[in-house]
C-alpha cells in the first residue's frame, strides 16, 4: 500500500449505502471525507434489505457489524414455495455455510449505523446538497438511479421497462424462530417475505402488468391492490397481506450496466454504476463491495486515474455476472404452465436428494470475500 489518500480531500456524492460506506473505507485510511447529500435529512424511509456474506465481510472489516447485529437478525435460509404454499426448496444458508453471516436489516437502521461509523471516522456529512455537476478534487459519484454523475460520462441512456411492477410494505411480526426468506412462486408473479428486527415483517411482491411505469420507491398505493393482485396465493400470503396498511409501488426497469465509470478524477459507485432489479437481493451488496475496491484501489495507487481504472476492472465483471443472474431470476420465479411445473418438479428433486446443490450454485457469489481478494 502506497497510502496514497492520506491528507487527501474526496467528495462521496449520495449518503445511502453505499456513499456512506465508502466514506467509512476512505476515511479509515486517511482521506478527508466530505459526503454531499441531496436529501435535507437522512430520513427514516425504506423496507429491509438483505446483506450477504460477501457483503458483510466488508461490513466486518470496517468495524461496523457490531453495532449493526443490534438491528439485524442473521437469515439462516431461503424458502421457496409455490402459490399455494407448498415446499418447492429449502436452501439452508446456516447449513452450507455456518461461518459467513447472512443479515438482514431495516434500511434505516443500517444507514443510522453507517452514518454515525462515517461521522466517528472524521467524514464530514452536508445535507440539502444536489449536486449536478462534479466538486474539485476527487470525486465519488454514489449518487443512485438517476446519477447526473453517470450522464456526465455515458450520455443520455434510457432503460426499458420490464413490464414487471413491484409493492413494497412492512408490517408487525412478532418474531421467533430463525429467520428464513420465503418466497412464494405464481404465474406471472412473485412475493418475498422475510422477518426484521425489533417485531417487523418485510415484504416484497412483484407482478407481470404494463399499466404502470413509474421508477422510485415513494408512490404510494392502496394495499386492496396488492391483495387483489395476490388472491389466489396460499400459505401464509393472506395473512402477511391483510395486515399491509401502507404500501409503496414502483415499476421495475432494466438499465445496461455502464460503459464507462470513470475520468482522471471522479468514479461511479453501486447504482450509479450498475443498477439492477431485485430478484437476487444484490443491490446493497454490491454497493458495499464497490466501497471496498475503489478505497483499496485509491490507496494503493497514487496515480489517480490508473487507480479508478482498476477499480473498473475489477469490479465490472462481477457486477455484470450479478445483474444478469438477477434478471435470470426474474424469469424463473414467474414461470407458468408446463415450464413451472418441470422446474418446481426439478427443484422438489434437487431438495429431497441434493441439498447442498441449488446453494452451491452460489459460491460464486457468496464466497467471494472483497477484503483479501481486492487488489
Amino acid at each position: 500500500m502506497t497510502n496514497a489518500l492520506q491528507g487527501r480531500r474526496v467528495s462521496v456524492i449520495g449518503a445511502g449505502i453505499g456513499g456512506l460506506t465508502a466514506a467509512i473505507a476512505l476515511a479509515r485510511r486517511g482521506a478527508e471525507v466530505t459526503v454531499l447529500e441531496q436529501a435535507p435529512q437522512l430520513s427514516e424511509v425504506g423496507a429491509g434489505i438483505q446483506i450477504s456474506a460477501n457483503a458483510v465481510r466488508v461490513l466486518d472489516a470496517l468495524g461496523v457489524v457490531p453495532a449493526l447485529e443490534v438491528h439485524a437478525l442473521r437469515n439462516a435460509g431461503v424458502h421457496l414455495h409455490d402459490q399455494r404454499g407448498r415446499a418447492v426448496l429449502r436452501m439452508d444458508l446456516l447449513r452450507h455455510r455456518p461461518q459467513a453471516r447472512f443479515l438482514v436489516v431495516h434500511r434505516p437502521r443500517l444507514i443510522r449505523v453507517l452514518e454515525q461509523a462515517a461521522r466517528q471516522a472524521g467524514v464530514t456529512i452536508r445535507l440539502d446538497q444536489r449536486v449536478q455537476s462534479p466538486p474539485d478534487g476527487l470525486v465519488i459519484a454514489a449518487d443512485g438511479l438517476k446519477s447526473p454523475m453517470r450522464q456526465l460520462l455515458n450520455g443520455q441512456q434510457v432503460p426499458f421497462f420490464t413490464g414487471q411492477s413491484a409493492w413494497r410494505a412492512t408490517i408487525p411480526d412478532a418474531g421467533g424462530g430463525p429467520a428464513i426468506a420465503q418466497v412464494f412462486m405464481g404465474p406471472g408473479r412473485h412475493l418475498v417475505s422475510y422477518p426484521l428486527a425489533h417485531g417487523l415483517r418485510n415484504i416484497v411482491a412483484v407482478v407481470e402488468r404494463r399499466d404502470w411505469q413509474d421508477e422510485g420507491w415513494s408512490h404510494a398505493d392502496d394495499p386492496a391492490n396488492l391483495r387483489a393482485a395476490f388472491a389466489e396465493f396460499g400459505g401464509r400470503v393472506p395473512g402477511w397481506l391483510q395486515q399491509v396498511e401502507d404500501v409503496s409501488i414502483w415499476g421495475l426497469f432494466r438499465h445496461p450496466v455502464a460503459t464507462c465509470w470513470h475520468d482522471d478524477r471522479m468514479a461511479l459507485l453501486g447504482d450509479a454504476a450498475h443498477p439492477t432489479l431485485p430478484f437476487l437481493a444484490q443491490g446493497a451488496g454490491m454497493a458495499i463491495e464497490d466501497a471496498w475496491t475503489v478505497a483499496a484501489c485509491l490507496d494503493a495507487d497514487p496515480d489517480t486515474r490508473a487507480a479508478l481504472a482498476r477499480y473498473q476492472a475489477v469490479r465490472q465483471p462481477r457486477v455484470t455476472r450479478i445483474v444478469q443472474a438477477a434478471n435470470d431470476n426474474a424469469r424463473n420465479y414467474h414461470l407458468q404452465g408446463i415450464k413451472r411445473r418441470a422446474a418446481h418438479g426439478v427443484l422438489r428433486l434437487a431438495d429431497r436428494f441434493a441439498p447442498r446443490l441449488m446453494p452451491g450454485r452460489f459460491d460464486w457469489l457468496y464466497d467471494y470475500d472483497p477484503v483479501t481478494d481486492c487488489p
